[in-house]
């Protein structure tokens, strides 16, 4: 049996002010790296007195042409544009195990299957909370996050050394 997106996380609908965030805790399409590499400071904020809030732990994928697959774990609480989809995991359910399923490139195509517009096509927020998802105990859900967390530090550092080799 399966569950749903909606069945394991919501939608973060809160806003926080400006004046309470900065280049480095401001998160928009622009600053989220494609291929899943994180994100880098923002150029500029925003000129409206309120944006999107998002808090550390929750995931944010940008909604803008999924097939960039630009997704971040948030180590910190801040603010992001309104093209980025908060997502914050509910009550018995890992936050490490809802990136490492929002991660997933089958996630990423689920988005453009459902995607309107061809330009700049954005995902069908309600159509993705479709999504299935393994119904998994949260043990279970903690060990494959463990387990893909280490992975992912490992990668990690290989990037770190090809770079320093090619420099």
């Amino acid at each position: 049996m399966s569950y749903k997106l909606e069945d394991i996380c919501d939608y973060v609908k809160e806003k926080i002010d400006i004046s309470l965030i900065d280049e480095n805790t401001y998160i928009s399409t622009e600053n989220m790296l494609p291929d899943k590499g994180g994100i880098t400071e923002a150029s500029s904020l925003p000129s409206a007195d309120k944006t999107q809030a998002f808090k550390s732990g929750d995931v944010l994928v940008s909604n803008i042409r999924p097939y960039f697959k630009k997704i971040w774990y948030s180590t910190f609480d801040g603010g992001c544009s309104n093209d980025v989809l908060v997502f914050r995991a509910k009550e018995g359910v890992s936050k490490r195990f809802l990136y490492y399923v929002l991660a997933d490139d089958t996630f990423f195509s689920y988005s453009m299957s459902t995607a309107k517009g061809t330009k700049m096509p954005r995902g069908d927020k309600k159509a993705l909370m479709k999504y299935d998802v393994p119904n998994i105990s949260y043990e279970e859900q903690v060990k494959i996050a463990s387990v893909l967390d280490v992975i992912d530090k490992k990668i990690f550092v290989n990037e770190e050394i090809n770079d320093n080799l090619a420099a």
